[in-house]
């Protein structure tokens, strides 16, 4: 052989990167060097077999047994399941300090799209127990000791229309929730205590009954909505698939939470009066009772403040609930339907007229009686009085009912302070300073007018319409002209139900016996937290209440677009927030959730909510009800 044999060579082909600009250029440059040397590799690589077999001649036997491979079958026994395995290459530890946990999963290359925040996971233990667990975070590593923080790799990848898994590992860290154990013909939980199996299988938690028992989540009780993950439905096995929502309304359980106080929360087109319907329709079927102490089951009365005119809706059904619909509410064990025993209780006051244009709920009219202000004095002080002046009002109030009596009228209590001689004597005795005297003349004759003694029945007289065992009484406020006479209705007759409720000797033993869940919408504007005697007054009634209800069978349920401007002690007596979207930053540190699920809450979707009940359920994401249960406008 002589040196002429390599004269046909051509460097051409090499496709050698170091110094060809051409390899950096333009990614649409279709005289791209290292393509062109690419392709005629590949070229000569297909050309080779065919010039040696032309060598050999034609009709020659060709044998390749010796030098080819033998073929194997290499299908996998049996199918993958799960989603990965256990890894320790990052560390496997279980803790008492959550800090200290580490606990990884290796997700596989098929598995890996399906994988999100917040998914729940299972992953057995030798002897049949599982650790119940949620995905808390998501990362790629480099599976070879690469750098792929290059220029030639990012200009590669740049070309490149797809991403191979292969080249990376992708890890999913979990939390330790519980350990999920067979007991009896059910599952119970209990904190996790041991560390899974190097190689240990994961996978989706899909039994229903799994995953409520490792959330805490009861089996019975009060529908809330579905359990979610990022806005999607948790799926299981099962029919129906999802995984519903309950919160403990049995003594069997502990207290009924609708007793220790509920909190829905969540800006405007939120869905949260959508929600809030959703809730207070299962606590009137007609199936739920609760044990008095007298011996009676005896249902749930509901009075709900309604400032925009929505709630007495609820007596009609709602067209959009179809047949298909209905089924699976029944599936589910889900009250659905207009609730016929529903009253609009109006507050009658001058100059303002009620339209109630949205219902078919039968009307009954009543006025707030100023015999209220004997026990209630705060609701003639006004935001103006202050501590001083506080006393002044009391001496008053006592002086005038003990010369009219209970039928004494807020024009004759007008008419009474405009005596000068009272004002004499009261200043000469040093009772009542004449100074403060006529401060406190001036909030009294602030009181909007007409909101006291209209003509209608009195609110003290209709304890029976008010509180009905299984019935619900929307007192609507909207067509008030002034937030003041709002204010009082509101708390005259909230005060009115919660003395009952508490009182020793009641005034009505029908608001005493009867389970009462007391519901106000915008909260805010009544259970603020301000500097002046009527705002205390009200705030220590309604925290009283929130502190008893428990015992008494009573139970307060909130709800507010602006949370962090209920007062604190109510606030903190609340056992089960429901959050919708809240957009002000400030609104979602008050309600004082898990920062995984805060951080969710600017961007949920209407109907998306979280709930946080620490003696019901660990915190979840949940769907409400697309549809609501009664007509909802």
């Amino acid at each position: 052989m002589t040196l002429e044999d390599f004269t046909d060579f051509s460097g051409e082909a090499d496709g050698d990167d170091s110094g060809d600009p051409a390899e950096f250029g333009d990614p649409n440059d279709s005289g791209d060097a290292a393509a062109n040397g690419a392709d005629a590799a590949d070229a000569a690589t297909e050309s080779a077999p065919a010039a040696s077999e032309s060598a050999r001649g034609v009709g020659e036997d060709v044998t390749r047994s010796d030098d080819a491979f033998a073929d194997y079958d290499v299908e996998p026994a049996g199918d993958d399941a799960g989603l990965g395995v256990v890894s320790v290459s990052q560390g496997l530890r279980v803790a008492e300090d959550a800090e200290e946990t580490s606990l990884k999963s290796f997700v596989t290359t098929g598995n890996r799209e399906a994988v999100r925040l917040g998914k729940y996971l299972v992953i057995p233990y030798p002897d049949g127990e599982r650790l119940f667990c949620r995905i808390t975070g998501l990362e790629y590593a480099q599976e070879f000791q690469s750098d792929d923080a290059t220029e030639i790799h990012a200009r590669r990848q740049m070309r490149r229309d797809d991403f191979s898994e292969r080249d990376y590992k992708f890890m999913a860290e979990l939390e330790p929730m519980s350990v999920v154990y067979a007991d009896g013909d059910g599952l119970s939980r209990r904190m996790t205590d041991r560390v899974p199996k190097p190689g240990a299988l994961v996978e989706e938690a899909a039994d229903a009954e799994e995953i409520k028992t490792g959330l805490k989540i009861p089996g019975e009780g009060v529908f809330l909505g579905h359990l979610s993950v990022g806005g999607e439905k948790v799926r299981t096995a099962a029919r129906p698939p999802t995984v519903d929502y309950r919160v403990k309304d049995d003594y069997g359980d502990g207290d009924p939470l609708a007793f220790r106080h509920t909190l829905v929360a969540g800006g405007t087109g939120s869905g949260k009066t959508h929600a809030s319907k959703n809730v207070l329709r299962q606590y009137l079927d007609a199936d739920r009772t609760y044990p008095m102490d007298d011996g009676r089951e005896a249902r749930m009365a509901v009075v709900q403040f309604d400032p925009q005119d929505e709630y007495a809706q609820m007596h009609d059904d709602n067209p959009d609930l179809d047949a298909g619909f209905a089924r699976r509410l029944d599936r589910e064990g889900v009250a659905y339907g207009g609730h016929e025993d529903t009253v609009a209780l109006v507050p009658k006051v001058a100059d303002a007229t009620y339209p109630g244009e949205g219902h078919r709920a039968e009307r009954v009219e009543f006025t707030i009686p100023f015999s209220l202000a004997r026990d209630m004095p705060w609701l003639v002080a006004g935001s103006g009085l202050n501590d001083n002046q506080y006393p002044a009002l009391l001496t008053l109030l006592n002086r005038f009912f003990r010369d009219y009596g209970d039928s004494g009228t807020y024009r004759q209590f007008l008419s009474y302070l405009d005596d000068p001689a009272l004002k004499a004597e009261l200043d000469e005795s040093g009772r009542v300073h004449e100074a403060t005297f006529d401060a406190v003349k001036r909030r009294v004759r602030g009181v909007p007018s007409g909101v006291f003694d209209a003509d209608a029945t009195p609110i003290t007289e209709l304890d029976h319409t008010l509180v009905r065992p299984g019935g619900l009484t929307v007192i609507p406020t909207y067509h008030l002209p002034t937030s003041r006479q709002k204010e009082i209705v509101v708390l005259a007759v909230a005060a009115l139900l919660i003395d009952d409720k508490l009182s020793n000797d009641p005034d009505s033993d029908r608001i005493k016996e009867t389970p009462l869940l007391v519901g106000m919408d915008e909260a805010h504007n009544f259970l603020a937290d301000a500097d002046n005697v009527q705002a205390h007054k009200v705030v220590e009634k309604f925290t009283e209440a929130a502190k008893q209800g428990r015992k008494e069978r009573l139970g307060l349920f909130l709800i507010t677009q602006d949370p962090q401007d209920v007062a604190e002690s109510v606030f903190k007596q609340v056992n089960t927030k429901v959050v919708l979207n809240l957009g002000d930053e400030d609104a979602i540190k008050s309600v004082n959730i898990p920062t995984n699920l805060a951080g969710k809450v600017p961007y949920m979707e209407k109907g998306q909510m979280v709930v946080y009940s620490p003696d019901n359920s660990e915190p979840v994401e949940l769907i409400g009800l697309s549809t609501c249960v009664t007509r909802h406008d």
